[in-house]
């Protein structure tokens, strides 16, 4: 399971409000992909098109889509948004990454 802390949950519903969807219209979609310095690096993307082989969770109000290769990586991950002069943007608080980068956007296991 993928969780979705408050704040995030706000900023998506906003994101997607300003693409001409919604909440209840759309997916988030996160994955994992090969790269970044620490040798995966975290995908994120809204979607209203859920595949074969695609695990859907709900939190927070917040309907998620993740493929099955990305799941494995993912699993008991919060995304977070952190907000305001030094935030980061979307945030993954992943419990199986053994090893992060500086700007925390790619993760070893």
């Amino acid at each position: 399971m993928i969780k979705v802390s408050d704040t995030a949950k706000v900023k998506i519903a906003s994101l997607m409000q300003e693409e001409g969807t919604s909440i209840e219209n759309s997916f988030v979609r996160v994955g994992v992909e090969s790269g970044g310095c620490s040798g995966l690096s975290y995908k994120l993307s809204f979607d209203a098109t859920q595949a074969e082989n695609d695990r859907l969770f709900e939190d927070n109000g917040v309907r998620i889509v993740v493929d099955k290769k990305s799941f494995l990586y993912l699993v008991g991950t919060t995304l977070e948004y952190s907000g305001g002069l030094n935030g980061k943007g979307f945030v993954f608080n992943n419990p199986n990454a053994q090893r992060t980068c500086g700007c925390g956007e790619s993760f070893a296991v």
